[in-house]
């Protein structure tokens, strides 16, 4: 699961913060780089063809079974996008924009196929010591992309860093090859009509069905608005650091390899938190810190090139974003009927993605106009009808945490 996570989280910031950076010195304007670096935004889209991770073979993969076959296509996918993003370079843009699709395509699916390995391959009691051990993995795949990638890119041409990305996705396509596929009997539907309906249409009615129309669509807006100002940052926030005076080793230093470890140590700090008080009350103090922590960046406005004040931003930003994910993972696999745990959990984790990528896809737009002070002091407001929603659900999901409690035979 480490290896796999590392796999997860190299492409992810290839085709989001690390790319704003290089198309921002290759002259592209801010407004096309948040744009076209909003590739990432495909994560959020990636319910749309999980149903065919859980039904459908490829047929040249399909001997090494339904979740190796499709991670090792994903996995090859990335591998060739990356190298087609180095070869082509931001120079001949249209088809490097083509590639970067390519890449982000198949890394989202890539996590599809994950997020269902890990969930089959264990039971419930051992799910939490598998997160745990992926987001590490998750974390050194950032760490590589990020800080890595931007050290390298003082040092050589850009197109030779994505092509050294491209050969550290061979460490994950070993681990494909030689671990087990889990031991899953899936019924094949008898006709085309029933494969719909078990398929694509039931794991999203089940939802609404559980919980009904009201909870249901107040749950999936709080889903849509809670983690806005985490992921609205990523496409401005190399062009930001840039603009205020830092060189890409200091951002890959502070940012990337010191800001890694400080989000691992908020991890920790989220699982021990849910463990001691539940998943519901910690995603609420999350949620409201990950949301401040926007407000550190202001302190760069008047400091420029302070690698002190650079340091602090970063600290609370990453240490409040590390806290705010084993809440959030612990929420949606609340959320989850285990009939359709693949399919539901990629459209859960991707609604709560989607309204920061929109966000980040007009950052450059917002920018031009209200300058970073005020992009960032929009994020930190977006929060307030989450945090309104969140004090309209309290009841329902505290009283869902403790009768699941009940049932697993806890304290």
């Amino acid at each position: 699961m480490c290896l796999l996570g590392f796999s997860s989280g190299l492409p992810f910031l290839l085709v989001s913060v690390t790319l704003a950076l290089w198309l921002k010195e290759s002259g592209i304007a801010l407004k096309d780089v948040t744009m076209i670096a909003s590739a990432g935004m495909t994560y959020a889209f990636k319910f749309v063809w999980a149903p065919l991770l859980d039904h459908w073979r490829l047929p040249l993969f399909a001997r090494l079974g339904q979740r190796r076959g499709w991670l090792l296509f994903a996995q090859l996918g990335v591998i060739a996008g990356l190298l087609a993003m180095a070869l082509l370079t931001p120079h001949r843009l249209q088809l490097f924009v083509v590639a970067t699709l390519l890449v982000a395509f198949m890394g989202a699916t890539q996590d599809i196929a994950v997020d269902a390995y890990r969930i089959e391959i264990a039971p419930p009691s051992a799910q939490g010591a598998l997160v745990a051990t992926y987001s590490l993995g998750y974390r050194l795949g950032l760490l590589v992309a990020g800080a890595l990638a931007l050290i390298l890119a003082d040092h050589i041409a850009w197109a030779w860093v994505y092509a050294l990305m491209a050969v550290a996705m061979l460490l994950p396509v070993a681990t494909t090859l030689t671990m087990r596929e889990p031991d899953v009997y899936r019924a094949v539907p008898a006709t085309w009509h029933a494969a719909m309906r078990d398929g694509v249409i039931d794991p999203f009615a089940d939802f609404f069905r559980r919980y009904g129309w009201a909870l249901a669509g107040v749950t999936l807006l709080f889903i849509l608005l809670f983690k806005l100002p985490e992921q609205s940052i990523g496409t401005i926030f190399n062009p930001f650091m840039r603009d205020m005076g830092f060189n890409k080793t200091e951002i890959g230093a502070v940012t990337k390899i010191y800001g890694v470890w400080i989000g691992i140590a908020g991890a920790f700090v989220g699982g021990a938190s849910v463990a001691r008080w539940g998943a519901w009350r910690t995603l609420g103090v999350a949620i409201v810190l990950e949301s401040c922590s926007n407000l550190f960046y202001l302190l760069l406005l008047n400091h420029h090139g302070s690698l002190p004040m650079l340091t602090v931003a970063i600290s609370g930003q990453n240490f409040a974003e590390g806290l705010l994910g084993p809440p959030t993972v612990a929420f949606l696999s609340l959320l989850v009927n285990r009939q359709h745990t693949a399919t539901q959990y990629a459209l859960l984790s991707s609604l709560v993605n989607l309204p920061g990528k929109v966000l980040g896809f007009f950052a450059g737009g917002i920018v031009t106009v209200l300058g970073y002070g005020g992009y960032f002091a929009i994020t930190v407001v977006s929060i307030l009808p989450a945090m309104a929603l969140f004090a309209y659900l309290w009841s329902y999901f505290r009283a869902a945490e403790r009768a699941s409690e009940v049932a697993q035979g806890e304290p």
